[in-house]
């Protein structure tokens, strides 16, 4: 039967630390096991939740010509991305089985550390009442989930400062997520993928999520439906912690497919903050029990390969693991 480990973290966010060993063992097990777990005991207030999803609702209903002027054009990986402008499949070297890119419609922010060359983050911001302000209390939030995650993860693998040396001043991106789609706008006969497998990039991704279906995590060779509880988070294993363990952890292969309901795709929302690690950050895998090791790269040659291939069509020829994983189950 498949079930999604949930961890408790609260030991590492409320100052007790006498739970933190039950908690980095549960999270090593959630590891090992799937890469994926819900996450409780996190902090995050119901007010900060509210203001993220009125924020995304505000966005994602305004008019197409609003959202598309704030499609990014200089490269940083920022602004709107329309539907179709992706295909996620590629960031592993596979090309998308479909007759379409995927469907899924988004709006990142994110930090100065992968901004522009110009300088600055290079986020741009939508004229809406609360937008900002709400994005930027829920960053505040997850980032400090992700940091929490990172320092148990490192209890866990008997090195606290094995992630925290990876992401002094790291690159960290919150990518807001819209799945909804008519059915007259697909092509005859198309295979809905509303966002292909992939896995994600950086060391830990903190996801706030409907409780929609369509969110899928491959495991023993099968795909499985994933629904969060009420309040928890989902939280992914990236490819980055992927390389520093070897595969001792490896990274979560997941894909969205939302339901079709009455001609419609059943509308999901998610908000995805992806912790990175450092631009100029060198990583190589520890010395653990069983470590298969990957070739060294920095946080942006892997970053920059991953995203020439979801947003550029490039194929990344660099995830050969990841790669035969997805085509296994093809």
């Amino acid at each position: 039967m498949f079930v999604v480990p949930t961890v408790d973290l609260s030991p590492y966010l409320d100052g007790d630390p006498g739970g933190r060993p039950r908690t980095a063992v549960a999270l090593d097990a959630a590891c090992r096991a799937l890469g994926f777990m819900q996450v409780v005991g996190h902090g995050i207030r119901n007010r900060a939740v509210t203001a993220l999803t009125e924020a995304v609702d505000a966005f994602f209903a305004l008019p197409d010509d609003d959202k598309r002027a704030l499609v990014v054009t200089d490269g940083t990986n920022r602004g709107y991305s329309p539907p179709r402008s992706e295909s996620l499949s590629r960031s592993l070297g596979v090309e998308q089985g479909t007759r379409m890119n995927d469907f899924f419609e988004a709006f990142n922010v994110g930090t100065a550390a992968d901004g522009p060359s110009s300088g600055g983050d290079g986020n741009v911001w939508p004229d809406l009442p609360g937008f900002r302000e709400g994005v930027e209390t829920w960053v505040g939030e997850a980032r400090r989930v992700a940091r929490a995650l990172t320092t148990a993860m490192g209890d866990a693998l008997g090195d606290r400062d094995v992630f925290r040396r990876l992401a002094t001043d790291p690159v960290e991106v919150l990518r807001m997520n819209h799945y909804a789609l008519e059915e007259q706008d697909l092509p005859v006969d198309a295979d809905l993928t509303g966002m292909g497998e992939h896995t994600d990039y950086g060391i830990v991704t903190v996801l706030w999520a409907d409780a929609v279906a369509g969110l899928q995590v491959l495991d023993g060779g099968e795909w499985h439906d994933v629904v969060p509880d009420d309040g928890a988070l989902l939280v992914n294993l990236g490819d980055l912690t992927a390389r520093v363990t070897g595969d001792h952890w490896r990274s979560t292969l997941h894909r969205v497919r939302p339901p079709v309901e009455d001609g419609r795709v059943r509308r999901r929302r998610s908000a995805a903050f992806f912790h990175d690690g450092d631009p100029d950050a060198v990583v190589e895998t520890l010395p653990l029990p069983g470590a298969v090791p990957y070739a060294a790269t920095t946080v942006r040659d892997h970053l920059a390969a991953k995203l020439a291939g979801s947003r550029d069509g490039k194929l990344n020829l660099d995830a050969g693991r990841e790669e035969s994983r997805v085509r296994a189950v093809r």
